[in-house]
């Protein structure tokens, strides 16, 4: 197995910096979509352009809404073939299209 890349102090502290903002990101995210303030389908509308929601999981994003727990959001995913690890950018056109069916 390859090592992993030795990165100066400075490059590893901007690393960190870098991913501790974007888990922030995707926390408020999934807080927004908890208080109804941005909706499923908007959210799916915004993921072609949007990088943060783009590298966002469809199984966070499922939990994260009002009234689907995460039994419920694992069982809609199997329902539609959507693989636990997949993310939003992810979907296929046919998973998407049965995603905003369901959910929208």
């Amino acid at each position: 197995m390859s090592k992993p890349p030795v990165l100066s102090d400075e490059a590893r502290a901007a690393a960190l910096a870098k991913a501790g903002q974007a888990r922030r990101d995707r926390a408020e995210l999934k807080q927004r979509l908890k208080m109804g303030s941005i909706s499923f389908v908007e959210l799916m509308e915004q993921a072609d352009s949007d990088e943060l929601i783009g590298k966002t999981k469809v199984l966070a994003v499922l939990e994260s809404l009002p009234g689907m727990g995460k039994v419920k959001a694992r069982r809609t995913m199997e329902d539609i073939g959507i693989a636990e690890n997949r993310r939003i950018r992810g979907l296929g056109e046919k998973q998407r299209s049965e995603l905003l069916a369901q959910l929208g």
